[in-house]
C-alpha cells in the first residue's frame, strides 16, 4: 500500500464529480488551467471522506466541455459512482517551478494581509478569477483593524506590492475604506 504525503505537502487540483458510462469512467472537475493540466500531475491522491488512497489514470480524455477518466481499480459503474465527491490532490512536488513574481494560489492561501502603512487586515481566505483580474478574498482574523471581509484585486505593483511567502505576508496598498 502507498504511503500518502503528509496534508501539508498536498495540494487540491480537482474533485470527482460523478460516473460517465458503466465501464468505471468517471467526470473529473479540475482546478487546473489549462484544465487537462490535472493529468499531468501524478501520482493522484484521492481523499473520500477520512479514506485516503493513491490513484493511477489509466486513461483520460476531453469529453465535451469537460473531462473524463478511467482509474485503477473502477472497472464498472458502481465503482465509479462509489467515487463520487472524492477530491483529487497531488504532491506540491508534481508542480513546475514559476517565476519571480507568480505564485499558485495554493501558496497565498492564509497569508496575513498587511496594508503598506502597517494595518493588518486579515487573512486570504480564497481566490476568485473575474475575468478583469483575480481578487483576493480577505477575512478579519485576531489582531485585524476591523471585522470587516474585503475583496481585494490582484493587480501587482498597484495594489498588491509584496508577497513574502516564507514570512506568511501579502502587502496591499489599499485603502481601509473600501
Amino acid at each position: 500500500m502507498a504511503t500518502i504525503p503528509p496534508i501539508e505537502q498536498l495540494l487540491t487540483i480537482g474533485r470527482v464529480q460523478s460516473a460517465y458510462g458503466i465501464k468505471g469512467w468517471v467526470w473529473v472537475y479540475a482546478n487546473t488551467e489549462p484544465t487537462s493540466n490535472i493529468f499531468a500531475y501524478s501520482p493522484w491522491y484521492m481523499q473520500l471522506g477520512q479514506e485516503w488512497r493513491e490513484v493511477q489514470v489509466l486513461e483520460w480524455r476531453e469529453q465535451g466541455k469537460g473531462l473524463v477518466a478511467h482509474l485503477k481499480g473502477s472497472d464498472d459503474r458502481n465503482a465509479a459512482e462509489a467515487l463520487h465527491g472524492a477530491v483529487i490532490w497531488t504532491a506540491k512536488s508534481n508542480l513546475p517551478d514559476l517565476p519571480d513574481g507568480d505564485y499558485y494560489w495554493s501558496d497565498l492561501i492564509d497569508l496575513d494581509v498587511w496594508t503598506v502603512d502597517g494595518q493588518l487586515l486579515g487573512q486570504v481566505h480564497s481566490l476568485m478569477e473575474t475575468g478583469a483580474n483575480d481578487v483576493l478574498v480577505v477575512r478579519p482574523i485576531v489582531g485585524s483593524i476591523d471585522q470587516t471581509e474585503r475583496l481585494i484585486p490582484w493587480i501587482p505593483q498597484q495594489v498588491v506590492t509584496g508577497v513574502d511567502i516564507v514570512n506568511k505576508r501579502v502587502t496591499v496598498d489599499w485603502d481601509i475604506d473600501f
